[in-house]
């Protein structure tokens, strides 16, 4: 699998005719209307930041740094690497902050062959195909793991786009990456729902207007809902999930 630009076009793209011919579903509360649905990777898709934390708990001992699962929820999950390694290493030169973090990627990847997707997430991919939704992925993970996610996970033919920070020079808590997936489908905010887990991830996807349900794998329910999401649920099983969708 190939993510070499911010839009990873895994169908034959469409005629530009036929670029807002969306189906769209209505959504029972308000009448909202929406056509697409945009996941976030990590702690949304698959419960990657235990594994995450390990790794980064791994690079940081060489450096004498100790992080608890607090620190690593209040001041790294969600976040790109660079800000994280300038926080917590400003000594390092700009290389030797890429070369921590690529070590620090690979160290996950080494850990994280067991991942699985959050419960009930295949299904709500197979509902949104049924439904004709456009489907994408945004995300702050580096390329290497999006590509190792996505393949692990068998989710590599899934996605209308895939929508990488790495890409767009900015990631979230910044809404360019979800602003970027609703111009790629000729969409409103309100024509889209996101799911995100991390406090950035929310801020992002609320701030670029989208109507966002949290994943409470790394936060508490209430902490999403200070930020703004409709609601917060375990996984994608939840009743209140499909009473909304259905």
């Amino acid at each position: 699998m190939q993510l070499r630009s911010s839009v990873h076009r895994i169908r034959q793209p469409r005629s530009p005719s036929a670029n807002l011919r969306y189906s769209e579903v209505k959504i029972c509360e308000g009448e909202t209307v929406f056509a697409a649905i945009l996941y976030d990777l990590d702690g949304t898709i698959a419960d990657t930041d235990p594994v995450h934390f390990i790794a980064w708990q791994d690079v940081l001992r060489e450096f004498g740094v100790e992080i608890d699962e607090t620190i690593y929820k209040q001041r790294m999950s969600g976040r790109t690497n660079p800000p994280i390694i300038a926080e917590f290493l400003p000594q390092l030169t700009s290389a030797e902050g890429e070369a921590l973090g690529d070590r620090k990627e690979a160290r996950f990847r080494e850990l994280a062959e067991h991942l699985q997707p959050i419960a009930g997430f295949r299904e709500l991919i197979d509902w949104g195909k049924q439904h004709s939704l456009k489907q994408a992925l945004v995300t702050n993970a580096p390329r290497e793991n999006a590509r190792f996610m996505l393949k692990l996970l068998k989710l590599d033919q899934v996605f209308d786009r895939v929508i990488l920070a790495d890409d767009l020079g900015i990631g979230k808590p910044d809404p360019a990456p979800y602003n970027h997936a609703l111009m790629e489908f000729g969409l409103n905010p309100n024509q889209a729902i996101a799911f995100e887990d991390s406090p950035s991830g929310v801020r992002s996807a609320v701030a670029a207007g989208i109507s966002t349900i949290g994943i409470t794998s790394t936060q508490t329910p209430e902490t999403l809902q200070g930020l703004g999401v409709r609601f917060a649920i375990a996984d994608f099983t939840a009743p209140e999930l499909w009473a909304l969708l259905q």
